[in-house]
């Protein structure tokens, strides 16, 4: 009994100075911020390469098993796929960057408008119970705060882009010696990893691969088109800024569930300001593109990879929200993945351990 509680006491003695170790952390945050900050933005450029790697891996494994050299296939992918994205940049920036100017010197105009809109709305609301009508009242506050914002950022994140040009510039570089030079990539992770850990680190990243990758590939390219689809369908009604808002489109589309009602909202708003009809058209395309998407491109491109139920899904993206925002659940699903990949395997590792010590 003694043993048991000096055990505990032990053990809440550790978690009490982890504790104070972070609050100390914390504290000398102006100190080691700088570093970090410069740490993450030295890594970035390597974690993006890791990540095309990773998308494009698959496509040279195939290539090599029907003959073609290793660096003629991955030559011939990058041609593909970087000269589809710079043509697609070469096309979709200068369009977005004169939308998004646009948006900007009419924001006045179209925020005194949206402004008389929501003073309507109050004015006809004005009989409801005192309860309904400050709701009603706090809602549209806070959905005002959010609409400027969210543009606010999206040309903040779009500067900072254009900042980090350099780092931009070498991913391809990286990417190209990754995907060149994977075996020795592997070699090298092989031996840094200990010896214990090497199998079970093999397995588990097979695992991660044979689940998540499947997912993300698939994901992607169905948020491509739903993007695609939805810019050329505002245009052709005449929705203003069609090209930024089907980039809002694809990026709300990667979020399971909640994403078509986020990239709706700008949608509705901007299309409000021409018409209630074109509103409403608007929100038809949305709608239809995602019973499109969930019924027929998602099926077929991205299957059932991850194997989780929803509300798993659910409360992941609920947690992701609340801590890191729209960022926080475009990374949710993956991150669970990962996390329930990791869980199972820990489980079978130490399972294996108690049979090999009996």
């Amino acid at each position: 009994m003694k043993q048991r509680r000096l055990r505990i006491l032990y053990n809440l003695g550790i978690i009490l100075l982890i504790f104070i170790i972070l609050y100390c952390f914390l504290l000398i945050k102006p100190l080691w911020k700088p570093v970090f900050t410069t740490v993450c933005i030295g890594i970035l450029p390597f974690l993006i390469s890791g990540f095309i790697a990773f998308l494009l891996h698959p496509l040279v494994v195939k290539l090599e098993a029907v003959g073609m050299k290793r660096v003629i296939a991955i030559i011939l992918i990058y041609f593909l796929f970087f000269g589809g994205i710079g043509y697609a940049f070469y096309l979709g920036i200068p369009m977005m960057i004169k939308q998004m100017q646009e948006f900007s010197e009419q924001l006045p105009f179209l925020s005194e408008q949206y402004k008389q809109g929501v003073d309507n709305l109050q004015a006809s609301t004005s009989t409801w119970p005192d309860g309904l009508q400050d709701q009603l009242d706090k809602r549209i506050n806070a959905f005002e705060k959010w609409f400027e914002q969210f543009f606010a950022r999206s040309a903040k994140i779009f500067v900072r882009l254009i900042d980090f040009i350099f780092v931009v510039a070498v991913i391809p570089f990286i990417s190209f010696y990754l995907l060149k030079d994977i075996q020795e990539v592997k070699k090298a992770a092989w031996y840094m990893t200990p010896q214990k850990w090497r199998h079970s680190g093999i397995e588990f990243l097979a695992a991660v691969n044979a689940s998540l990758g499947g997912y993300i590939r698939g994901q992607l390219l169905v948020c491509a088109i739903v993007g695609s689809a939805a810019a050329t369908a505002f245009g052709l009604i005449g929705v203003q800024y069609p090209i930024l808002l089907g980039v809002i489109i694809a990026t709300t589309n990667i979020i399971p569930y909640f994403g078509p009602f986020i990239g709706a909202v700008p949608v509705v708003a901007i299309a409000l300001l021409s018409s209630v009809k074109l509103a409403i058209i608007a929100v038809i395309i949305v709608f239809v593109l995602q019973f499109i998407e969930g019924n027929i491109l998602s099926p077929y491109i991205v299957g059932k990879s991850l194997h989780m139920h929803p509300l798993f899904i659910i409360g992941a993206l609920i947690i992701g929200g609340e801590a890191f925002g729209i960022i926080g659940m475009i990374v949710a699903v993956p991150t669970l993945a990962i996390l329930k990949i990791a869980i199972i395997h820990s489980r079978d590792y130490l399972i294996r351990s108690r049979r090999s010590l009996h």
